[in-house]
C-alpha cells in the first residue's frame, strides 16, 4: 500500500543583488527572524562541513509551529537543500531547496522549492499546507529581495537596544514571572488585557498595552520560552510605528542573584511617522519615541519582576 502522495511546488523571484550576497543571507539562519516575517527564532544545532542541523520556530497560517531540519549547503551550485526531521502536524513530511542563480554581477533569480505530504492525505490538511507554503514562500522571497536590495536606507530604520535590572533571586524565579504572561494584567500596570496560548513553551500572546496618554494598543506575539535562561519573541501584530519587532528576555545568574535583560530589535515604519507623530516628525523622532516606549515598559516589567521575586523571599 502506497503512502501519502508527495506534492511539489515552486516559487521564484528576481533580486537586484549579487548571487553571492543573496546566498549568504540564506546561509545565516540566525538572522532569519529579522528578515523573514514567518520566522520567530532559529538556532543552528549542529554543523559539519556542508551539512547542518537547525531548529526553527515560526508561524504558519497564524499558528505557532516548531520543527528541526537538516540542511545541505552547496555554494558552488548556489543551492541549499533542506528536509524536516520530524514535521509538525498536519504536515507528514516536508523538504525542498533554495536555488540562487546568477543573472549578471548584480542580479540573480531565487527559486524556492517545496515537496510535502499531509498526514493521512487528509484534504483539509493538504489545503492548509498548500496555503501555508504559498503564503510563507511569497513572504520570504519578498523579504529576501527587500533585505538584499535595501542597503543603507534600511539600516537607518533599524533600532536595537537593551535594558537590564539586577534581581536578588534565581534565573528560574525571574523566568517564571516573565513566562506567566497570563497573569500580567494583574501584575503589570501597563497591561490592560492578556490572552495566552501555551503549548510546551511555544506561546501565542495577545495583549492590550496602555500608553502614557491612557489609550491602549493591541499586539500579538509568538514567544519561545527556553527555561530558565531565555524567552525570545516576535510580534506578529504590530503598533503603527513598526514593521518589525523582535526581542528576548535573558536571565543570567551572578554572585548577586540574576541579571535580567530585555533586548529589542525594531524596524521603524517610516510611512506612518507623520500620521502618528505629526508632519514635522522624522526618523530620528520616531526612533526616540519607540526607544522610550519600549524601554519604559521593559523596565517597568523588570521592576515588578524584581519586587515579586525579592518580596517572596
Amino acid at each position: 500500500m502506497s503512502g501519502p502522495k508527495v506534492h511539489e511546488v515552486e516559487h521564484e523571484i528576481t533580486v537586484a543583488a549579487s548571487a553571492k550576497s543573496v546566498y549568504q543571507l540564506l546561509v545565516e539562519v540566525e538572522n532569519w527572524p529579522l528578515m523573514f516575517p514567518p520566522s520567530v527564532h532559529v538556532e543552528r544545532l549542529e554543523q559539519s562541513g556542508e551539512n547542518e542541523r537547525i531548529r526553527i520556530w515560526a508561524t504558519a497560517n497564524g499558528a505557532a509551529k516548531t520543527w528541526t531540519s537538516r540542511r545541505r549547503l552547496v555554494p558552488a551550485e548556489g543551492r541549499i537543500e533542506f528536509r524536516q526531521e520530524v514535521s509538525s502536524p498536519p504536515v507528514a513530511a516536508m523538504g525542498g531547496a533554495w536555488i540562487v542563480e546568477a543573472d549578471g554581477e548584480e542580479r540573480c533569480r531565487v527559486r524556492l522549492l517545496h515537496d510535502y505530504r499531509a498526514v493521512d492525505d487528509d484534504p483539509a490538511a493538504l489545503e492548509w499546507i498548500a496555503a501555508a507554503v504559498d503564503r510563507n514562500s511569497h513572504a520570504e522571497l519578498d523579504a529576501l529581495k527587500a533585505t538584499a536590495e535595501g542597503g543603507d536606507e534600511a539600516a537607518g530604520k533599524l533600532l536595537s537596544f537593551e535594558d537590564t535590572t539586577q534581581i536578588a533571586g534565581t534565573a528560574q524565579e525571574v523566568f517564571d514571572f516573565i513566562n506567566e504572561a497570563d497573569l500580567w494584567a494583574e501584575r503589570l500596570p501597563h497591561v490592560a488585557r492578556v490572552e495566552l496560548e501555551d503549548e510546551a513553551g511555544l506561546q501565542l500572546l495577545e495583549m492590550d498595552t496602555r500608553t502614557t496618554d491612557g489609550s491602549t494598543h493591541t499586539t500579538k506575539s509568538v514567544r519561545v520560552c527556553l527555561s530558565p535562561g531565555r524567552i525570545l519573541y516576535k510580534q506578529i501584530q504590530l503598533p503603527a510605528l513598526m514593521t518589525l519587532h523582535t526581542g528576548q528576555w535573558r536571565f543570567e545568574e551572578n554572585a548577586d542573584g540574576v541579571l535580567a535583560t530585555s533586548q529589542h530589535t525594531v524596524v521603524i515604519n517610516e510611512a506612518n511617522i507623520a500620521s502618528v507623530l505629526g508632519a514635522q516628525a522624522g526618523l530620528e523622532e520616531a526612533r526616540a519615541m519607540v526607544r522610550k516606549a519600549l524601554g519604559t515598559n521593559s523596565l517597568s516589567t523588570l521592576a515588578h519582576a524584581k519586587a515579586h521575586v525579592e518580596g517572596g523571599r
